[in-house]
């Protein structure tokens, strides 16, 4: 299960399995093969819908959730430890149909998070991601801060 995990075939496969996600309608749609970006889908059905008819806030929330961490450990490597630190989402319109959101993790931020933590001191990184409907009306704006650190040399090699 390890290795199915490992690639981002694999974890696309398996989240579409998911019971968090498979219930809430929520589908990773594409982990780019170098692990740079994720583009996820949440469809409105009768498990997400709350007392309005629109879009559950927490299923917002969960579509986003895990990306960030994702990605960044993916690219950074074994040798980092990568976990979610805090999480904040504004609501700025209902999504009364499917919504999207997409991840991109440059380059550019990946040099910040290296050099940040170079030393052995640790990076509290913020990301940010904008869910959107299917005509680009965005519906909420999601942050997400990760705690990034350099493992021992040691345990690296595990």
């Amino acid at each position: 299960m390890r290795k199915t995990l490992s690639t981002p075939h694999g974890l696309r496969r398996a989240m579409a399995w998911w019971p968090p996600y498979r219930f809430a309608g929520i589908k990773v749609l594409d982990i780019a093969g170098d692990w740079s970006s994720a583009r996820v889908r949440l469809r409105l059905g009768r498990f997400n819908r709350n007392y309005f008819g629109t879009q559950f806030g927490g299923s917002l929330y969960s579509m986003s959730d895990p990306f960030w961490a994702l990605l960044a450990v993916n690219r950074l490597g074994k040798e980092y430890i990568v976990w979610d630190k805090a999480g904040e989402i504004e609501y700025v319109a209902p999504g009364r149909g499917d919504v999207f959101a997409e991840f991109e993790l440059t380059e550019d931020r990946l040099a910040e998070i290296r050099a940040e933590t170079a030393e052995g001191g640790k990076a509290l990184p913020w990301f940010e991601s904008v869910v959107t409907a299917a005509d680009g009306t965005v519906v909420a704006r999601v942050r997400k801060q990760l705690y990034v650190r350099r493992k021992s040399p040691a345990a690296a090699r595990r």
